[in-house]
């Protein structure tokens, strides 16, 4: 392939991302403590990846999920200028692109009264029995402790060094690190959250009562009865089905697609979908647990970016037709990262994504295709970007 993969570690959680008055009193950078571990470890691969025989000019960062996000984030750091020269984003647009919530916020909001999803420094301390908020008695705190209670996704902050604006802030101004960008998110993404918090834990949504009540919990009151009546439980197979299609809309694609609508009046940005709606592991693999078909749901990409790396610890066996995909997808990847550029005389063309077109490249076995019809399948136009 004629690349290096090079993997980090950082802090993740209220161990990555604390805003807390005592610990921001002390003189050092705040807050995004995970991005500043990032920041770090693209430091050490500049002095040092030439000796693997990499070239420190030619560094491209990518992540899934909190990674893909972490992706956005260093595109939009000024402390990151000049550390990578592209940027992949698998699934990490986490509403971060839309009105409807606003879960990146100052630091000084984070340490008094937090987001709609992060409760506030200073809960933070208290709910760890800091009540004191001395960052004596924070430091003294096991680690499992703080963890244990964490929501999940944290987020990062507007620290006003390491990230001067929020990201989406950034990506419509240009003031970003203007690098070539691969961004994406897989079709039925948010499925996978519906299996993990419902069917898996035996509480499966079987009944337009037990339908009506998620879509509150993940919508809250004032969104959720335009998102019933936009996705009725009535016009879905199954209950799972049902949330994961305004969860994929709304968290994922939408937001991720507005990414791609600010990154692409400014640097060159390829646009995917994931959309191998077989893809492993089969719905029995589950043991009759699941209601509903996973699809192609979050992370389930991994497995044909990674060879042989399975999601649940289940086994993985890719079709003809599938490995097919993987390898065009590898292509792609590996050439973005030597190149700046996906596409090869061994994939299907890839043209980069613009407003007028509104086209992206389908990841579907066995080879990709052009997909035009992204904005209407995914309710953007017409609902999620008209709050």
């Amino acid at each position: 392939m004629g690349v290096i993969v090079v993997t980090i570690n950082y802090r993740l959680g209220y161990l990555g991302f604390f805003a807390q008055s005592a610990i921001d009193a002390e003189s050092h950078l705040k807050g995004n403590y995970g991005l500043m571990d990032q920041q770090f470890a693209l430091k050490w691969v500049r002095r040092n990846i030439a000796a693997f025989g990499g070239d420190p000019h030619r560094v491209t960062i990518f992540g899934e999920s909190a990674g893909g996000q972490s992706v956005y984030a260093n595109l939009a750091s000024p402390l990151a200028a000049g550390l990578f020269s592209g940027a992949i984003a698998e699934s990490g647009s986490y509403t971060e692109f839309q009105d409807y919530f606003s879960y990146v916020i100052g630091l000084a909001q984070g340490e008094t009264t937090g987001s709609a999803g992060v409760p506030s420094g200073a809960a933070i301390a208290d709910s760890v029995g800091c009540t004191s908020q001395k960052a004596s008695c924070l430091r003294a705190v096991p680690a499992s402790t703080m963890v244990a209670g964490e929501p999940f996704p944290v987020y990062p902050f507007v620290d006003g060094t390491l990230l001067t604006q929020t990201v989406g802030a950034a990506f419509a101004s240009g003031e970003f690190n203007q690098v070539p960008v691969i961004s994406g998110t897989n079709h039925d993404e948010y499925r996978l959250f519906v299996a993990l918090d419902y069917d898996l834990v035996g509480n499966p949504i079987l009944t337009s009562t037990e339908y009506d009540t998620a879509v509150n919990a993940l919508w809250g009151s004032s969104l959720a009865p335009d998102v019933l009546a936009l996705y009725p439980f009535a016009s879905y197979p199954f209950g799972g089905e049902a949330l994961g299609a305004s969860g994929t809309d709304g968290v994922f694609s939408c937001p991720a697609r507005n990414a791609d609508l600010l990154l692409s009046n400014f640097v060159t940005t390829y646009a995917y979908e994931f959309s191998d709606e077989n893809a492993p592991p089969s719905q029995s693999a589950f043991g009759g647990l699941l209601t509903f078909p996973l699809g192609a749901y979050h992370t389930s990409e991994l497995q044909y970016l990674f060879k042989g790396i399975d999601v649940f610890g289940l086994p993985v066996s890719l079709s003809l037709k599938q490995k097919q995909l993987s390898n065009a997808m590898v292509s792609y990847w590996t050439q973005f990262a030597k190149t700046g550029d996906p596409n090869s005389s061994g994939a299907p063309v890839w043209s980069p994504y613009s407003a007028s077109s509104d086209q992206f490249q389908s990841l579907i076995p066995p080879r990709p295709v052009v997909e035009s019809n992204f904005a209407t399948d995914h309710q953007c136009s017409t609902f999620w970007d008209t709050f």
